[in-house]
């Protein structure tokens, strides 16, 4: 199981869970952090026996967004993490899930804030959970930069246009019940129980057929932007293969039995 100093990764039966691991700095991310993001999407796309991934922090705080500094490796990033970037300029959009998306669905546990880059990947999560005193936002115009980690194109894809623009041009916090009413998060739950609720619902996801989960994930996105007749089209193509599998006979000779499948990817 991978990580680094700045991220940790665990199993939680069929879940991983990556935690973002700078406490003292808010959880902002660093060159390591964003190395073992990576990795660990990556980790759980490999890995059959993980269906579903949790993304939290540590210190009661989700992320800060960037740490320049430490970006820039001053002090915090060894040699190896920028040989990795150098070999992959892409990689920190990929840890960011602006340029990757894992196959297993990510919940997103949030305690804190969740704010500027923090706010960003959270958007490249499936599912949202956040305690009751998280605060959300996207601060860059305020600073004179521009939220490049895909929120322009994600945001307003994500909630309506007039919540999304009010966000982006303001640059102001938003509490957890305003990002749950616009929609940005899912539940709000009382702090320090974002994470329990995440692992709830993962398991809930991992009790389901892992084959049938994937593709349901995938058709959700892939079908975004199409209309609805090609929308349809694709999740016929997407869907149909589903009920020939042996898990999808599993499932139902577990019904009638009245008791838990048991699904082998099969």
């Amino acid at each position: 199981m991978g990580g680094t100093e700045h991220l940790s990764v665990r199993r939680e039966g069929a879940t991983l869970v990556l935690t973002l691991n700078r406490p003292e700095a808010k959880n902002a991310l660093s060159l390591p952090m964003l190395v073992g993001l990576y990795d660990g999407w990556l980790e759980a796309d490999a890995d059959d026996t993980v269906r579903s991934v949790v993304l939290t922090g540590a210190g009661g705080a989700f992320c800060a967004g960037m740490d320049l500094k430490a970006l820039a490796g001053k002090g915090m990033a060894g040699e190896q993490y920028r040989d990795r970037l150098k070999a992959d300029p892409d990689l920190h959009w990929k840890a960011m899930l602006r340029h990757h998306r894992p196959r297993k669905p990510v919940i997103a546990a949030v305690e804190g804030y969740c704010v500027a880059g923090g706010t960003e990947i959270l958007q490249g999560t499936d599912i949202r959970v956040a305690g009751a005193s998280a605060t959300f936002g996207l601060f860059e115009v305020r600073r004179g930069l521009f939220p490049i980690g895909g929120s322009t194109v994600r945001l307003p894809r994500q909630i309506a246009r007039t919540h999304a623009l009010e966000m982006l041009l303001t640059g102001r916090p938003y509490t957890a019940d305003e990002a749950a009413r616009i929609g940005l998060v899912g539940r709000v739950v009382p702090d320090g129980t974002a994470l329990d609720t995440a692992l709830d619902i993962a398991e809930r996801i991992n009790a389901c057929g892992p084959l049938a989960v994937e593709a349901v994930k995938a058709s959700v996105y892939e079908t975004a932007e199409m209309t609805e007749t090609e929308g349809l089209a694709a999740e016929l193509k997407r869907g149909w293969p589903i009920f020939d599998t042996a898990d999808a006979k599993e499932g139902a000779k577990a019904f009638a039995e009245k008791r838990p499948a048991v699904y082998r990817r099969e």
